[in-house]
């Protein structure tokens, strides 16, 4: 895949090394010939190196002017030049490399130096990013950089129709989702085959057009992709395959009567006498009482020639709805439809869904009108999505202890850049409490010790419901603040940009956690910076860093405190509900001690819980794998062997 880079093996040395800092001084060398040169003499230097790139000249012989010109173009339209660290990172960046840069270190800025560089072939270079904000936001803020070198921008949104969607491909450089690129991908796919097979009836459901009137294909073959935020996208994303579902069929009236069978049967049935409930692996038995309730109950006309097998697995489906998925924490119910919230970002998933039939079970739980469950058109893995592009690099702010599993899935070397000023955070001692209600009172006596002071306040939750919990005890103490969760993203830039001056205190799930930069205020760097409170654990160790990072930017000074009590999620999701229960009696007299002994504990429940999801992107990645080699036997279509 990496062939053209002489002498590089994706994994297996550092793209961070003595050759890349030669590499950046040659950059910088270039400064004072580029600042000599007019806006017109800059573009006519960017249209050039397209020339050599397009005749075949190596991507490697265009880097140091590309950057120096790419570097200029910054310091000339949006008054930011390109730091000798953000160099190197992009040096290893085109060389193939998941980067780890410290929030605050330019992220932003430094996609735009292999966009360019890969752009110049002519074959379109993309940028996938976590949600459609930051995608427009980033294409928006560096488009005077890329149009300064002659270079087209275009945004891939949700809601985009197929002919500006067309358009924005067609453009030197894609800004997207990664799951709009991955749905736009199968999309092809399926007209792909349409056109192949002479159809043009699912082609016309996806595209609003029949493949017999010459509909054209969305992408063109794939280039180059720099995914932002990698260890969500390539990591986190990962256990969910994105899936087109193909129009429902027959037996409407069937579905819908077990739905709501399910679901009444759920509320009725308890907990250790008619199921087991398997917190860690996510899982509903049903035992012999129950199923002799189940079998005992009233059944309408519908239900008259459906097993008692389906039954039992409907029911199940519908306890594991009412016990693992909590409204405002999984989901929110938005204009009579279930909305899923995304556990890594916080964000509203718009069009997302559970899978076989979990979403219907939340549906009737919630008493909606459920949809009906649908088949697969079309699927395929964030792992085999990205395998596609010949060259892939990525940068976040937390991937060095993912490390080992990104390196092994995607090929790739792993490397973390300097930070152009040292990082002066501090971490406050840990706070542990008995239960959630002491943890919050804790919470907010701090909160109002450092708006005394009038340092602002960053306050991060895992959930929708929680955030409102804590906002409730504030406006109770006369705190004045702001919430950030997905019912107030279209406030989300204006939140942001506030929450660093002086004496704020600002709410938030784990929005504030990707692709937020909090600026300090006039003042608050002299009385401590941006303080970040984190109110427990998450499933993953990246997000608590997230989190943190927002805090100390760019050598800013900083603190942060992590929060915990024997109540929260990461233990019972850790160790089970039984276990952690007995540690919680156990440790409970224990508390009035030093509570730094008992962070291991909560640290190995996340530990244990990171190791769960790995084996689950692992068995999710084999299992596609054996679908896919299995739907390759079975099928005649040049196209679809192709494409498999």
């Amino acid at each position: 895949m990496f062939g053209w880079l002489k002498g590089f093996t994706p994994g297996s040395r550092s793209a961070i090394n003595a050759a890349a800092w030669r590499t950046v001084r040659c950059i910088e060398a270039l400064a004072p010939e580029m600042e000599g040169l007019n806006d017109l003499a800059l573009k006519r230097l960017g249209r050039s190196l397209a020339y050599r790139a397009k005749a075949g000249e190596a991507i490697d012989s265009l880097l140091v002017e590309s950057f120096a010109a790419t570097r200029e173009a910054g310091r000339r339209t949006i008054s930011m030049q390109h730091y000798d660290v953000q160099l190197l990172a992009g040096v290893a960046l085109v060389h193939g490399a998941i980067v780890e840069m410290q929030t605050g270190e330019g992220k932003t800025l430094v996609a735009t130096l292999p966009l360019v560089l890969y752009s110049l072939a002519g074959r379109g270079a993309h940028l996938a990013t976590v949600n459609d904000y930051l995608a427009k936001r980033d294409a928006e803020w560096m488009e005077p950089i890329f149009k300064t070198l002659g270079l087209k921008v275009g945004i891939i949104e949700s809601q985009m129709d197929f002919d500006n969607r067309r358009s924005a491909y067609a453009c030197d450089v894609t800004y997207g989702t990664a799951k709009e690129f991955g749905f736009d991908f199968l999309k092809d796919r399926l007209m792909g085959r349409e056109i192949a097979e002479g159809r043009g009836d699912l082609g016309a459901i996806l595209t609003g057009k029949s493949a017999a009137s010459g509909t054209k294909l969305l992408q063109r073959p794939f280039w180059f992709v720099l995914v932002d935020e990698a260890d969500n996208v390539l990591i986190d994303e990962a256990r969910t395959p994105l899936i087109i579902a193909s129009p429902p069929g027959d037996a409407q009236a069937v579905q819908q009567a077990i739905f709501r069978f399910s679901a009444k049967a759920a509320t009725s049935l308890e907990d250790k006498e008619d199921f087991e409930f398997d917190v860690q692996k996510q899982t509903c038995e049903l035992l012999g009482r129950g199923r002799s309730r189940v079998r005992a109950m009233e059944r309408v006309a519908e239900l008259e020639a459906v097993s008692l097998l389906e039954l039992y697995e409907a029911v199940e489906r519908a306890v594991r709805a009412r016990q693992a998925f909590i409204r405002d924490r999984q989901y929110v119910v938005r204009d009579g439809k279930i909305v899923i919230i995304d556990e890594f970002t916080g964000r509203a998933a718009e069009g997302r869904t559970w899978r076989d039939g979990l979403h219907q079970a939340v549906e009737a739980k919630e008493e909606l009108k459920a949809t009906v469950p649908s088949g697969h058109a079309a699927r395929i893995t964030i792992q085999d999505l990205f395998a596609r592009w010949p060259h892939l690099a990525g940068m976040t702010g937390t991937i060095a202890t993912s490390a080992r599993e990104i390196s092994r899935t995607y090929d790739v070397a792993v490397d973390a850049v300097p930070t152009h000023r040292p990082a002066v955070r501090e971490r406050l001692p840990a706070v542990v409490s008995a239960t959630y209600a002491e943890k919050l009172q804790h919470i907010v006596a701090e909160v109002k010790a450092m708006h005394a002071l009038g340092r602002p306040v960053l306050i991060g939750t895992r959930s929708i419901d929680k955030s409102e919990d804590l906002s409730r005890l504030l406006e109770e103490a006369g705190l004045p603040h702001v919430v950030l969760n997905a019912r107030q993203i279209e406030k989300e830039a204006e939140i942001v940009s506030l929450a660093g001056q002086s004496g704020q205190i600002t709410v938030s799930t784990n929005m504030a956690g990707r692709g937020t930069d909090i600026k300090l205020g006039d003042g608050v760097a002299e009385i401590g910076g941006l303080h970040v409170i984190c109110t427990e654990l998450h499933d993953s160790a990246r997000i608590d860093r997230q989190l943190v990072g927002r805090s100390g930017r760019q050598g800013d000074p900083g603190t942060w405190r992590q929060y915990m009590a024997f109540d929260d999620d990461i233990l019972t999701t850790g160790y089970g509900p039984k276990r952690a229960k007995r540690i919680f009696a156990r440790l409970r007299s224990r508390l009035s001690g030093n509570p730094e002994r008992f962070v291991g504990l909560f640290k190995r429940a996340q530990k244990r819980v990171e190791s769960r999801h790995v084996r689950q992107r692992r068995m999710l990645e084999y299992a596609e794998r054996q679908r896919a080699e299995a739907h390759v036997q079975m099928s005649q279509d040049p196209y679809l062997d192709a494409a498999s």
